[in-house]
C-alpha cells in the first residue's frame, strides 16, 4: 500500500489537503496518509499524530512561548516519519516547521514535496538555496513562480490557485445580498482588516475613521453606504469591536451603517461595490471576485523599516504583483490616513470607464489560475508513490 507523510500547519493548509487527498484517493483508493491534519483532512481517513492546532501558532511572541513544545514535537515527528518509511514527504505550507523537516527526511533518502511556495519573489529571495536542500519537487501556485526555482534546479510544477478553481468567474451578487438581507438602494463596502489579531488591532481604527469620512463622501452626493465587517475569530471581533466602542464614546455623534460579522467573509466581499482590504490572500479572493479594491497595511514603524529593505516588488499586493502592474491603489503605512483610504475609494467607485477595464484584467487573472489545482498536484505525488 502506497504511504504518504502529509503536514498542515493550520486551517488554509488543511482544506489543500483536503482536497489533494480526494484527488488522491481518485488515483490511488489504497494509500495510508499520516502526519498532522486538521478536521477535513482526518474525514478523508488521514491520521493526525498531534493537533493541528499545536502549529497555529502566529506572531513572535507567541512563537517564542511556545518554541521548546513545536521544537520537540517536530523531533517526535521526524522519528516517526523515519520509522514508518513513507513513498514521500508533503509539506503543506507551513515552511518555518516543514522546511526543516523536509530538508532532514530528503537526507535520508526520503521525497518531499512541498505544496505552496513561500514568497521568495516578495521577500528573502536567497532562501531559495535552503529550500533546495529541502524539497525534491516544489508545487507553485501562481505563475511566475516555475522560473525562480528553474534557475537553480529545483523541480518545479505551476498547478494553479485553488481559490480560482472554488470560485465562479461571475459572482451571483444579488444572491449574497439578499443572504446577507443587504437593502437595495445601498452602497456596499466591505472592510477586512486582517485575519492576525495583531493585524486588526493596527488597521481598527484606520477602517473605522475611513468608513465615516467615506460615509461623509457618499452622502453629499445623496447616497447611503453599509459596512460589511467579516471577522475570523472571536478575538479578532473582540478586538474590533472595542476599537468601535471606543471611537463611538470619543465621537457619540458618529452614525453609519457598520454591521460586525462573524465569518460569511465571501459572503460579504460578494455582495460589495467594493472593499477596503488588509493586504494578504483577501486580496486574491476580492479580485477573483471582480471587486474593486484599495488595498492598505499597518504595522510597527521597525518592522516596516525591515521589511522595506527586504522588498524585491514595488507592489505588496498579490491583485498588482500578478498583473505586474498597479491595476488597484495600494496605501501602506504613513499613507493610509482616513482621508486618502476613504477619497481613494470614493474615486474608484465613480470611474465607470475604469472599473469596466479593472473587470476584464481580473477576469484575466482568474483564468491564468483556474488550473485544476488539486488534480494537478495530485499526478505530481502519483509519480512518487511505490505501487
Amino acid at each position: 500500500m502506497a504511504k504518504i507523510a502529509m503536514v498542515a500547519g493550520e486551517a488554509s493548509g488543511d482544506l489543500l489537503g483536503y482536497h489533494l487527498i480526494q484527488e488522491l484517493k481518485s488515483l490511488q483508493p489504497e494509500v495510508e496518509i499520516f502526519g498532522i491534519a486538521g478536521p477535513k483532512m482526518m474525514s478523508l481517513g488521514a491520521k493526525s499524530l498531534f493537533p493541528i492546532e499545536r502549529l497555529s501558532v502566529r506572531g513572535y511572541l507567541e512563537v517564542l512561548r511556545h518554541l521548546w513544545g513545536l521544537l520537540k514535537l517536530r523531533k517526535q515527528l521526524y522519528k516517526h516519519i523515519l520509522k514508518e518509511k513513507p513513498d514521500v514527504f508533503i509539506g503543506i505550507d507551513a515552511p518555518d516547521f516543514n522546511f526543516w523537516l523536509e530538508r532532514k527526511l530528503k537526507a535520508k533518502g526520503i521525497a518531499t514535496i512541498h505544496y505552496v511556495s513561500p514568497s521568495i519573489w516578495a521577500w528573502r529571495q536567497k532562501r531559495i538555496h535552503k529550500i533546495k536542500r529541502a524539497v525534491s519537487h516544489m508545487l507553485a501556485l501562481f505563475p511566475f513562480e516555475p522560473a525562480l526555482y528553474q534557475q537553480v534546479g529545483v523541480p518545479v510544477t505551476y498547478i494553479g490557485h485553488p481559490l480560482a478553481d472554488a470560485l465562479p468567474m461571475e459572482p451571483d451578487v444579488g444572491l449574497a445580498r439578499e443572504k446577507l438581507k443587504l437593502k437595495k438602494n445601498q452602497v456596499v463596502i466591505a472592510m477586512l482588516p486582517g485575519s492576525r489579531q495583531s493585524e486588526v488591532a493596527f488597521h481598527a481604527d484606520l477602517l473605522l475613521e475611513t468608513a465615516i469620512v467615506f460615509d461623509r463622501l457618499m452622502r453629499e452626493n445623496g447616497q447611503s453606504v453599509q459596512f460589511l465587517v467579516p471577522l475570523v475569530t472571536r478575538e479578532t471581533r473582540d478586538i474590533f469591536t472595542s476599537a468601535w466602542h471606543q471611537l463611538l464614546t470619543q465621537k457619540p455623534d458618529t452614525a453609519i451603517d457598520l454591521q460586525i460579522m462573524f465569518g460569511h467573509a465571501h459572503d460579504a466581499m460578494t455582495a460589495a461595490d467594493a472593499v477596503l482590504v488588509a493586504s494578504g490572500t483577501a486580496t486574491l479572493e476580492a479580485a477573483l471576485l471582480k471587486k474593486p479594491m484599495v488595498i492598505t497595511y499597518k504595522m510597527s514603524n521597525m518592522s516596516w523599516q525591515l521589511l522595506k529593505r527586504m522588498r524585491l516588488q514595488p507592489y505588496v499586493g498579490l491583485p498588482n504583483i500578478l498583473a505586474g502592474e498597479f491595476i488597484v491603489p495600494e496605501l501602506l503605512q504613513k499613507e493610509a490616513t482616513p482621508e486618502r483610504v476613504a477619497q481613494t475609494l470614493y474615486n474608484l467607485l465613480a470611474d465607470k470607464t475604469g472599473l469596466a477595464s479593472l473587470q476584464e484584467k481580473y477576469r484575466h487573472i482568474h483564468a491564468q489560475l483556474k488550473q485544476n489545482s488539486a488534480q494537478k498536484a495530485a499526478a505530481v505525488v502519483k509519480q512518487f508513490l511505490h505501487v
